[in-house]
Parts: structure tokens; sequence; C-alpha cells
């Protein structure tokens, strides 16, 4: 029974530090939407399947984030009408790649962390495409 409370303690203390990060990821989200028309996105985004991806994971490798916030920037911009490929490359991306972070991964080695990042990259894109190819089959 302790161990039960223990680890009812220890995620509700998480998700207390969440809010502070979701509500912030929620304002900045708003503040876009009424910053940025919604041309931008349809210029950004042309519809070719592999050029939509790479840009999605793009923008994600340079906006890095952790996962509780890509979900809610994902649902903008599928609201938006970005498709699911390159949705689904920007999630992927923006947690496992880290062009911000690069100067301080640096520090385990230059070549990995180049190495880390370009790999990260590029299976965030194969990850999209499988992601969804699997959801069509369903």
């Amino acid at each position: 029974m302790d161990k039960f409370i223990s680890a009812g303690r220890r995620a509700v203390r998480g998700l207390t530090n969440m809010i502070p990060i979701v509500s912030g990821v929620v304002l900045l989200v708003g503040l876009i939407k009424t910053a940025v028309p919604e041309s931008f996105y349809t210029g950004l985004f042309q519809g070719h399947l592999f050029a939509d991806s790479l840009i999605g994971a793009s923008v994600g490798s340079l906006l890095t984030g952790n996962a509780a916030t890509s979900y809610i920037i994902g649902g903008e911009l599928t609201d938006k009408g970005i498709g699911l490929l390159p949705v689904t490359a920007f999630l992927v991306s923006w947690v496992t790649v880290g062009i911000v972070q690069l100067p301080a991964e640096s520090v385990l080695g230059k070549k990995f962390a180049l190495l880390r990042n370009v790999t990260s990259f590029i299976l965030a894109v194969a990850v999209a495409g499988i992601t969804v190819f699997i959801l069509g089959l369903l």
C-alpha cells in the first residue's frame, strides 16, 4: 500500500509540474493562431507528401520540445488542414531531434551528436510514413 501511495504522490507531483508547461503552450498556440495567417500554413505545406514531411520534420527539429506539448501543437496543425504525414514527422522530430540542444549535446562528442541528430531526423520521416501507412490500413 505504501508503494501505491508513493506512486500516486509522484504522479500528482508530475501532473502539477506539467500545468505551467501545458498552459504556456496553449497560450503560445493561441498567440500564433492570431498572429500567423492561415495562408502561411498553406504556403508552407504544398500538399506534396515527401516534401511536406521533410518540412514538418525540419520545423520540428528546429523547435525542439517535449511530447506533452507536441500533441497540442499537432492538433492545431491538423485543424489548419495540414496532412497527417507532415504533422507526424513534426511530432517525432520535435521530440527526438534537437538542433537547439546540439551545442550542449556535443559535450558527448561532436560526431556522436551530429550522427544522432541526423539519424533521428531520417527516422522521424520514416516513422511518420510508417505510422500514416498503418493508420491507413485500420
